[in-house]
C-alpha cells in the first residue's frame, strides 16, 4: 500500500475506524496509519526492540535467532558472582566437589578491545564464560545473557574465590589482574597475553611511558610461573587496531620484540591456546608475519616441542 493515495470513500463513509500497516524488516519501528471519519488522521509508530550487537553477530553467522538460545550458558550463577547467603565453607566444598565439571571461561578486563573480541570469540564457539569489568552495565547492554559479568578486586581473596568458582581456564588480555592474585586454586590453565618484550625493547620518552605496564607485565608472567599452574604466555609484539585474519603470522625468538599483532590475531590466539593445556607451561612470541597456520593445535604442540629442545 505504500506510494498509493487512499480512495476518499473510505474518509467519508461512516462506521468503523481504520487500520494501515506498514513494517520494514531493516527498520527500527513500525508505524500505524488510524483513519476515523470526521478526525484527524492519526499516525502510531510503535518501536521494535533493538537487539543487542552479541545477537546480531549470532543471527548472522547461524541464520537466524532461533539458535540464540545455544549459546546462553543455561542456569548461570548470579551476575556478580556472588551467593545467596550460603556458608563459604559449604560452597567450597560443593566447588570441590564438581570440580570436575569447571567449563567455564574467565575473561579479565573485559571492557578491553582485546577482552571484548575474546568474549565474542568465546560465545560464539558456545563456551561458558566470565568476565571481569568495570561497567557492568555497558557490557551487559553488548554481551546481554551470554556473559555472566562481575566486579570487584583482584587482591580480594573472598571476591576472587566466588568470582572463580566452575572456571576451568583463565584469559588475561592485559596486564595488572594476575600479579595481584595470591591463588589460582582450582584453575587448571591460565592463558597470559604480555607485549612485555615490547616494553623491553623501547627506549627513550617511550620506555618511560611504557615503565607502569612494564612493571605490571613482569609481575603477572613471575606471578604466573610461579602457580603451579600449567599456563601459556603469548608474547606478542605491539598490538594493533588493524583487521585480523589478512595476514600470516612470525614465531621467531625476536618476534615480539620487533614486530606488530593485530588486536583481533591476539585474541584468535587466545582462544586456540585454550586448546592445548601444556604439562607445565608453554611461552612463546608472536607478530604479524608470513606463516600461514591452518591447524593451531599442531602449531602450539611444534612450538611445546621447540622450547623442550632449547632446555
Amino acid at each position: 500500500m505504500a506510494g498509493s493515495s487512499l480512495p476518499s470513500s473510505l474518509l467519508t463513509q461512516g462506521g468503523p475506524s481504520l487500520l494501515f500497516s506498514s513494517s520494514n524488516q531493516v527498520s527500527e519501528a513500525k508505524c500505524q496509519l488510524v483513519v476515523t471519519p470526521g478526525k484527524r488522521s492519526l499516525v502510531r509508530c510503535l518501536a521494535k526492540k533493538k537487539i543487542s550487537f552479541v545477537d546480531q553477530i549470532l543471527d548472522y553467522i547461524e541464520g537466524g535467532p532461533k539458535l540464540r538460545k545455544w549459546y546462553g550458558a543455561p542456569e548461570l550463577l548470579p551476575k556478580d558472582g556472588s551467593s545467596s547467603g550460603e556458608d563459604d565453607e559449604a560452597e567450597e566444598q560443593e566447588e570441590d566437589a564438581l570440580d570436575g565439571n569447571k567449563d567455564t571461561v574467565f575473561v579479565t578486563d573485559g571492557d578491553s578491545d582485546v577482552g571484548q573480541m575474546i568474549i565474542l570469540q568465546l560465545i560464539v564457539k558456545g563456551t561458558r564464560v566470565k568476565a571481569l569489568v568495570k561497567d557492568k552495565r555497558k557490557a551487559m547492554e553488548a554481551f546481554g545473557a551470554y556473559v555472566e559479568l562481575t566486579s570487584g578486586d583482584a587482591s580480594d581473596e573472598r571476591f576472587l574465590r566466588k568470582a572463580f568458582r566452575g572456571v576451568g581456564a583463565i584469559i588475561s588480555p592485559t596486564e595488572g589482574f594476575l600479579s595481584n592474585v595470591k591463588s589460582l586454586k582450582g584453575v587448571k590453565h591460565v592463558v597470559l597475553l604480555s607485549q612485555l618484550s615490547v616494553y623491553e625493547s623501547s627506549g627513550g620518552i617511550e620506555a618511560m611511558m611504557n615503565s607502569k605496564a612494564k612493571k605490571l607485565s613482569e609481575g603477572d608472567e613471575k606471578a604466573v610461573l610461579s602457580s603451579n599452574v600449567p599456563y601459556t604466555i603469548i608474547r606478542t609484539g605491539k598490538l594493533e587496531n588493524s583487521p585480523g585474519g589478512n595476514l600470516g603470522f612470525n614465531f621467531s625468538t625476536d618476534a615480539a620484540a620487533k614486530g606488530s599483532l593485530s588486536k583481533e590475531d591476539a585474541a584468535r590466539i587466545c582462544i586456540e591456546a585454550l586448546s592445548v593445556i601444556p604439562p607445565t607451561g608453554l611461552l612463546f612470541q608472536v607478530s604479524n608475519g608470513e606463516e600461514a597456520v591452518s591447524d593451531w593445535e599442531g602449531q602450539l604442540m611444534k612450538l611445546m616441542q621447540r622450547q623442550n629442545q632449547k632446555k
